[in-house]
């Protein structure tokens, strides 16, 4: 719990989203801030905007992430899958041990950028299993929980609906409303991926609806949070809009802006 500071009337939270690899940046996103609030895809596993960064190219190279870039963008996952089955098929050792060390070297770097307190829940290319281990002393790790941050009470549901894509903390519509379900009635509820509205899904970039959540849009109708926040469509469609009481905001793509969004009461 971050209470408001003593003599200062109002308090001040940064949320990120889609940090990426930006580590950099991170560990100045709480400056000036009561809390950090960090709606997850810590990892960075291949930049679309930069195929020379990320765990794919540095195991197979920047043109096989240009041709894996290329089929996913066409929506040609089918490929996609054999494509990068080859690319592994060469790969020395297990597959997961391979990508676990090297996500291991990225959150030893990133939560280790993590101001206090910081509150952070998981992304759709995170591995929650490793979340707990690098987790210092004052940051505090909630899927499925709520929190109280300056006298408001903060839900957190992590993680993204299955998809073609496959990205590792991805889980069944029925978990994800399980754990909505959980969290009940918030003053902000934080999650990575958007309510399923076409506006809020849609990537301008990438030409593509990303998948949001049915159940995270009726709690929104429902319980009629002040603030939604989530990230997860880098580009979005639109930002920001309000469902009935909430304003649903899009808190950014952090990877690149390097900017937090900025919520004060």
């Amino acid at each position: 719990m971050a209470p408001t500071p003593s003599g200062n009337p109002s308090v001040r939270v940064h949320v990120v989203s889609d940090v990426h690899g930006n580590a950099r940046d991170l560990a100045r996103a709480g400056e000036g801030a009561d809390a950090l609030v960090c709606l997850g895809d810590l990892v960075l596993f291949l930049d679309y905007a930069d195929h020379a960064r990320g765990i794919f190219p540095d195991l197979f190279g920047v043109e096989n992430a240009d041709r894996i870039v290329e089929l996913r963008t066409a929506r040609r996952f089918a490929e996609a899958r054999e494509f990068g089955a080859r690319l592994w098929a060469g790969i020395d050792g297990d597959r997961d041990a391979v990508v676990e060390k090297a996500v291991r070297k990225q959150y030893a770097e990133l939560f280790a950028a993590f101001p206090t307190p910081t509150y952070a829940t998981y992304g759709n290319v995170d591995m929650p299993h490793l979340w707990r281990e690098y987790a210092r002393p004052g940051t505090t790790v909630l899927d499925g929980e709520r929190v109280e941050i300056g006298g408001r009470v903060f839900g957190f549901v992590g993680g993204g609906l299955r998809t073609p894509m496959r990205t590792p903390y991805e889980i069944s519509d029925e978990e994800y409303a399980a754990k909505i379900e959980a969290v009940g009635e918030v003053d902000v509820l934080c999650t990575h991926i958007p309510p399923e509205v076409p506006e809020l899904v849609y990537d301008t970039v990438a030409r593509r609806f990303e998948r949001g959540s049915r159940a995270l849009l009726d709690a929104i109708r429902r319980t009629r949070p002040k603030y939604a926040l989530f990230g997860h469509v880098h580009q979005p469609l639109a930002r920001r809009m309000r469902i009935g009481a909430t304003e649903c905001v899009n808190v950014g793509h952090f990877a690149s802006t390097g900017k937090p969004w900025v919520l004060r009461w």
